[in-house]
């Protein structure tokens, strides 16, 4: 048995201008949201940090860990939470170097145990395997089968996030597998009845 259920973590659209913020606060008012991550692609740090700074509020608010997308030097202007890191993205061990011992460190890791264990072994705080389901949000290149997930959370206690095209309904294997979190950005943010209504839904999964 885990220790700790499993969570919620969102992701945001690319576009967070607009009312983007508004549903930001209905996601995060609607129930237990561990962390947001702040994904915006083909903008300057300084147009993304202004981006950002209203979105990084309504997390501290509701006690939301505030994590950045693949930008280490984005994530310690802002004093993030923490950073994601893509396989390209930078090292581990120089992330934790200039974001501190506190900031939470994320690394995508496909439908690689080999790479979970490269990450875990340079200090990341959490994994990330993806995609379990065809996708929007990105092109998908790699597809993961459940006992990537299952093999992982029997093997090693670091934390383990699956992403990649999860919804409320076909969420729960997922769950069920050993995700320690799950990843959602479009069945969130695009759900007809709006993002407070996705976040109930997953979590009475969750609960």
């Amino acid at each position: 048995m885990k220790e700790f259920p499993c969570q919620l973590y969102l992701i945001s659209p690319l576009e967070v201008g607009g009312d983007f913020p508004v549903q930001l606060e209905a996601a995060l008012s609607a129930g237990p949201v561990a962390a947001f991550q702040f994904r915006v692609k083909d903008v300057d740090q300084h147009e993304a940090a202004a981006l950002a700074e209203p979105l990084q509020a309504i997390c501290a608010a509701h006690d939301v860990a505030f994590i950045v997308n693949d930008s280490v030097a984005l994530a310690k202007r802002l004093k993030a939470d923490g950073v994601h890191l893509g396989q390209g993205d930078g090292d581990v061990s120089e992330a934790r170097e200039l974001l501190g011992r506190d900031a939470q460190i994320g690394v995508t890791c496909h439908n690689s145990r080999h790479l979970a264990m490269e990450a875990a072994e340079a200090g990341a705080d959490y994994v990330a395997f993806g995609a379990f389901y065809p996708t929007q949000t990105k092109s998908v290149e790699h597809i993961v089968d459940l006992d990537t997930l299952q093999k992982w959370s029997l093997v090693t206690e670091v934390p383990c996030v699956a992403i990649g095209g999860i919804t409320a309904d076909n969420a729960k294997p997922l769950i069920d597998g050993g995700a320690d979190f799950i990843a959602v950005s479009n069945a969130v943010w695009t759900h007809p009845q709006g993002p407070a209504e996705a976040v109930k839904a997953f979590n009475a999964l969750l609960a």
